[in-house]
């Protein structure tokens, strides 16, 4: 069941940085500063996430010579990312569209278990890649506080893959 959660967050992950990228590319420079509105009464949990990761931006102060740089790397990646999560999707529209009992079945099951594996290659060195121009924009403080969001938000994952009974388990003998 793990791998396929990590692929499915793997791929909810490059959705939202997509998702992300356009939304940056498209948002005022005022809009910016304005909180987003708070979820309506009895909202899911999982709503606060729709930002994705690049939403942790908005909350470092942010000059408008910066936003433009930002905003720059995220059009400039925005082809190479889409063409990717396409050629993602298309692979996994592959294998689903193949029957278990297709005699081929295996074969292209492997196939696209190895197409998958160098497309998410490519896609996380993309990742990287943008993750280091934006990192170069920000101020050593902004470079801090921005190390100290990431670091809060893989708690607050690990703690919601754990469930809320996680301190229930049994400890570790």
């Amino acid at each position: 069941m793990k791998p396929i959660r990590n692929w499915l967050g793997a791929s909810l992950l490059a959705s939202g940085a997509m998702l992300a990228a356009a939304a940056f590319s498209t948002v005022d420079a005022a809009d910016t500063a304005a909180a987003p509105p708070p979820p309506p009464a009895g909202a899911p949990g999982w709503h606060h996430h729709h930002h994705g990761p690049w939403h942790m931006l908005s909350q470092l102060g942010l000059s408008d010579p910066q936003k433009t740089q930002i905003k720059t790397i995220l059009t400039n990646a925005r082809p190479q990312m889409q063409s990717l999560h396409e050629q993602m999707h298309a692979n996994r529209q592959k294998l689903q569209q193949t029957q278990p009992t297709d005699s081929n079945y295996t074969s292209i099951a492997s196939q696209v278990s190895q197409t998958h594996g160098s497309l998410s290659a490519q896609m996380m060195a993309q990742q990287a890649d943008i993750r280091a121009q934006i990192f170069k924009v920000l101020t050593p403080a902004q470079q801090t506080q921005l190390a100290t969001l990431e670091a809060q938000m893989r708690a607050r994952k690990q703690a919601w893959a754990h469930g809320p009974n996680a301190s229930d388990a049994p400890p570790a003998e």
